[in-house]
This record gives structure tokens, C-alpha cells and sequence, in this order.
């Protein structure tokens, strides 16, 4: 009886594989036949409801300035602008979100003080003690501090300060190129092409509510390459994300991926250099 039972689980468990292998192996044809009819460049899978791990600042509130029914000077409505922060998967990340549209579609990221040359309020930014990175998304801005010493309540309220006088000013957020989605090419085989749109629409939009971006660097002998800026850039919990999150699911639906590492730009290596031998000389002053 006991062995006949055992039969019976070891079959249920065949025919659940078996399954979810079909499964798997429909969704890719169907990719595939989309990918194919429509050029690689204009379907999107549809996005799930994103769960959010952020708890929020509350501040203030927009309010309306009434013209005033006497003749004289005009007085007209003013929209105050309402800037709330939230927390970040990385203790070092805080995002803000000042209400209204940042880059509008894309990300930016400016890494360090030098590469903040097209943007007048990243070099604002830049300009509070402590700030080590900033980052551009559709509607909210990252600000990434050097180091657990520093307080976040200095760094939170001159940056709010920076972001309502830039947006005061009128001046455009950026004269930089902003990264878009995953720039499809003609010569991107299906494999790559499946990635690409998995990213874009099941995973990005995921991670830029945590305040950061993931962006697509290649796919070389079954292993994604992917750059992490915003907030994922030194997050503890990266790693985690990379291998039990985003390399899970693409390998779920393309079994062709073996593996998922980080990499970075050289630029990136070297403004890290050049950001930690400052670090190591002002704490040896």
C-alpha cells in the first residue's frame, strides 16, 4: 500500500512538471510570433500590480491662493509645490517626489559631481555634504548619501530646498540623453529580444518604484549582463534581487539563461576610485 501510494505522488508530480514545462514553452512561442509580427519593437507584456515595500513622509499640502474680488493689483492662483520622500530598499537611497513630472519617460543617472554637467540641479544637488549620487526618474529624484554617519534630516531638507527652486526657476531638468526603454535593434537575435521586453515591462517598472533602474548591457554564453543605478546601486539587498528575483524570472520563460551578473561602465570604476580616495584623504585630515 505504502509503495503504491508513493507511485501515485511520484506520477502527480511528473504530471505537474509536465505542466508547467508546457506552459513555459507556450509562452515563448507566443513571444516569439509577437516578437516576429510586429518587428520586436512595439508589444509589451502586461504589467502586474506592483507591490510597494516604501513607507511615505507626509508633506505638505497643495494649496490655492484665491484672487481677491477688489480692484487694484491682481493676485493670481499659486500652486505650492508638494515635495514627500520615501524610503528606499537601500538605508543610503531616499526618494523624493515632488508632485509633478521629473524627466517625464526614462531614467538618468549621474553617478558623481563630474557627470552632473547637464543637469543644473544634479550639481545642486551634488553641492550638500554628504550627497554622493543622484538620480533622474519619470516623476521622483534619488539621493544617495556616502555613508551611514551621515544624517539623513540636514541632507533631506536642503535637498527639498534645491528641488523647489529649480522647479520655481522653469529651467529644463536636463540637456542629457535619458535612457528609455531597451533600445530594440534589427540585429538582436529572439533571445535577446524576449529579454529586452521582460525587462522593460515585468521588471523596471518594479525597480524604479524603489527608486532605481536596471539597464540591459548584454547576453554573452547564457549570462545577462545588467547595470544597476538609482537606488540599486550598493543596496544590500541587490543581490538578492538579481538572483532570486530577476534571474528566476527569465529563466522561467527562457531557459537559454544560465545566469544574471552586475557590471559596470569603466566611467563608473572610475569615478568610484576617484570618490573613494577623497573619502580616505578627509578622513585622514
Amino acid at each position: 500500500m505504502y509503495f503504491h501510494t508513493r507511485n501515485m505522488k511520484t506520477a502527480v508530480s511528473w504530471v505537474l512538471i509536465s505542466k508547467t514545462n508546457e506552459m513555459a514553452s507556450r509562452i515563448k512561442w507566443s513571444l516569439l510570433r509577437l516578437i516576429r509580427s510586429r518587428n520586436t519593437s512595439h508589444f509589451r507584456f502586461p504589467v502586474k500590480t506592483q507591490y510597494h515595500f516604501h513607507t511615505q513622509c507626509i508633506g505638505q499640502n497643495l494649496r490655492k491662493v484665491q484672487i481677491l474680488p477688489f480692484t487694484g493689483p491682481k493676485y493670481f492662483a499659486v500652486r505650492q509645490l508638494s515635495i514627500q520622500t520615501q524610503d528606499t530598499p537601500n538605508p543610503r537611497s531616499l526618494k523624493f517626489l515632488p508632485g509633478k513630472p521629473v524627466l517625464g519617460a526614462g531614467t538618468l543617472d549621474f553617478p558623481s559631481p563630474s557627470s552632473a554637467e547637464s543637469s543644473s540641479l544634479a550639481r545642486e544637488l551634488f553641492e550638500i555634504e554628504g550627497v554622493k549620487s543622484v538620480f533622474y526618474g519619470p516623476d521622483f529624484i534619488t539621493v544617495t548619501k556616502a555613508d551611514d554617519d551621515v544624517e539623513w534630516t540636514d541632507i533631506k531638507h536642503r535637498a527639498m530646498e534645491a528641488i523647489t527652486k529649480f522647479f520655481d526657476s522653469g529651467e529644463p531638468i536636463t540637456t542629457g540623453v535619458t535612457h528609455h526603454d531597451s533600445s530594440h535593434s534589427e540585429d538582436d537575435d529572439e533571445i535577446v529580444s524576449i529579454i529586452k521586453e521582460l525587462l522593460d515591462t515585468r521588471i523596471r517598472p518594479t525597480v524604479m518604484e524603489d527608486g532605481g533602474d536596471i539597464i540591459f548591457k548584454g547576453f554573452e554564453n547564457g549570462t545577462v549582463k545588467l547595470k544597476l543605478v538609482g537606488s540599486c546601486t550598493g543596496c544590500p539587498s541587490s543581490t538578492v534581487t538579481l538572483k532570486n528575483g530577476i534571474q528566476n524570472m527569465l529563466q522561467f520563460y527562457i531557459p537559454e539563461v544560465d545566469d544574471v551578473e552586475q557590471v559596470e561602465d569603466e566611467a563608473d570604476h572610475i569615478s568610484a576610485k576617484v570618490f573613494n580616495e577623497l573619502e580616505s584623504k578627509l578622513g585622514d585630515v
